[in-house]
């Protein structure tokens, strides 16, 4: 198949070309060519396609009244936002996620719907992204410790009333899973859904949550098979000081000491990461995603992004379930995370095309996705193309159009995404999905089971005033 380019990205060292065919076949790219003679159509930017570095594929939080708080509370709230059909909110997800110019995307997978076994529900999310026709990585995100709080949680049930202490209890203090459950479960998914375009992760949930068995039998198995690991890391101030209480010699160097630091971890936000922390994550050649706005949303911090990659750190790019307009717009997150950290006056740690590449790079690194993303003969066939027209609908002297694009662009003007060969949206739309009637259908669904959560709901005032209490003493102690 062809595709005329009136210009063209190919990477930071192909910079960009003019009047190009893009030749693809069988989901790979076979030749790159001068066109005979200019497009007459729509111009388009032609563009290595984008990836989203860590996400959770669930409903948008707000949607459940989970705003304006902090992590520490969000996550408890979000519960109300359970998948009520796994395969249909997945669904949702990688279609917003495609209509943004997503070809990949990491599922860190932290809610589970509750109505089926998790290989089942794996199986069903897996189809999800099939039919959507992206690519994506997948880990459950298990945890056996600190459901609650980063400790104990006795002072924050103590505040409920007996019949909400019972409720939240049921819903958050569970049995946890074995490190050899969570590895034998991992193998089992893996076994169901692992294929060309799908990569089954280890996810431990993060630090707080997980014991040091978990975390040492996790390094373990990613040694001895080579499969990649996928875990939250120092997300919130909460984080920090509990890190710092337990890992005395430092959790960084406790990870790296029981060899889960390695080129096959990635680690989500580290926005309280210290300098000697990401000097060690860079050594090691794991990478870090950050979440630009996510953090922002959930009032964590700013992550020190710029000086990880002055340090030699990877460095990729996540929308984490909460872009800045709940829209899952990664173009716009990236364009966020460069103005933040590109530079300071005349001073730049990037060029634009340089951060670019280096976001696609590790993204595609971090999710298993064959292939640099560099648009080259032998690479993947993925791609997004962008209304040029649009793009430069004022110019009145010539501009870099990837410049412009970081510049204001956002993505509605994801003309095209192009995955694997296959044409995965066009024109603003998902084509393998109705994505409106999903939505809506999920809509009805949530609204109707509400009643379910009305429990919730009634202890909610006491929990989250609790909780609040628990961790501003935690920040007080000694």
């Amino acid at each position: 198949m062809d595709v005329t380019a009136t210009r063209l990205f190919s990477g930071p060292d192909g910079g960009i070309r003019n009047d190009v065919v893009l030749h693809h076949d069988a989901g790979v790219i076979t030749d790159i060519s001068a066109a005979a003679s200019p497009a007459t159509g729509p111009r388009c930017l032609i563009l290595p396609a984008f990836v989203n570095a860590h996400d959770h594929a669930r409903p948008r939080a707000s949607s459940f009244g989970a705003v304006g708080m902090p992590l520490e509370s969000w996550i408890l709230r979000t519960v109300l936002g359970t998948p009520v059909d796994p395969y249909l909110a997945a669904a949702a997800a990688f279609a917003r996620a495609a209509q943004a110019g997503c070809a990949a995307m990491m599922v860190h997978y932290t809610r589970p719907s509750g109505t089926m076994p998790l290989v089942e529900e794996a199986r069903a999310i897996a189809r999800a992204a099939s039919d959507v026709g992206i690519r994506i990585a997948f880990a459950i995100a298990v945890r056996d410790q600190n459901p609650i709080v980063y400790g104990d949680s006795e002072p924050v049930l103590a505040a409920l009333a007996g019949d909400d202490r019972s409720t939240i209890e049921q819903l958050f203090v569970r049995a946890p899973m074995s490190p050899k459950a969570h590895i034998e479960l991992t193998d089992a998914i893996a076994a169901a859904i692992a294929g060309p375009k799908v990569d089954v992760q280890l996810g431990p949930a993060g630090v707080q949550w997980c014991s040091k068995p978990l975390l040492e039998a996790v390094a373990e198995n990613s040694a001895q098979t080579g499969r990649r690991v996928h875990m939250h890391l120092l997300e919130t101030i909460y984080q920090r000081r509990w890190a710092d209480q337990y890992f005395p010699g430092g959790v960084v160097r406790y990870l790296r000491d029981i060899g889960l630091l390695s080129e096959r971890l990635t680690l989500a936000h580290c926005i309280h990461a210290r300098p000697d922390e990401i000097e060690m994550i860079a050594a090691s050649g794991a990478r870090i995603v950050t979440n630009f706005s996510s953090n922002l949303h959930l009032r964590s911090g700013l992550a020190p992004i710029a000086a990880a990659h002055e340090c030699g750190c990877a460095i990729a790019v996540g929308v984490d379930g909460l872009a800045l307009d709940e829209d899952d717009d990664i173009l716009r997150e990236m364009r966020l995370v460069q103005m933040m950290h590109g530079g300071l006056g005349f001073k730049r740690g990037w060029t634009v095309p340089e951060f670019f590449a280096l976001a696609i790079r590790n993204g595609r690194r971090a999710v298993g996705a064959p292939g640099t993303g560099e648009l080259a003969v032998g690479a993947p066939a993925d791609f997004v193309s962008i209304d040029l027209d649009r793009l430069e609908r004022d110019q009145i002297l010539d501009a870099d159009p990837l410049e412009l694009l970081f510049a204001r662009g956002n993505a509605s003007l994801v003309d095209r995404l192009v995955v694997d060969g296959r044409t995965v949206a066009k024109a603003g739309r998902c084509l393998g999905v109705d994505l409106p009637a999903i939505e809506l259908e999920l809509c009805g669904i949530h609204r109707a089971s509400c009643a379910t959560y009305a429990h919730v709901l009634r202890a909610w005032p006491r929990l989250s005033n609790a909780l609040r209490h628990w961790f501003e003493a935690q920040l007080t102690c000694n």
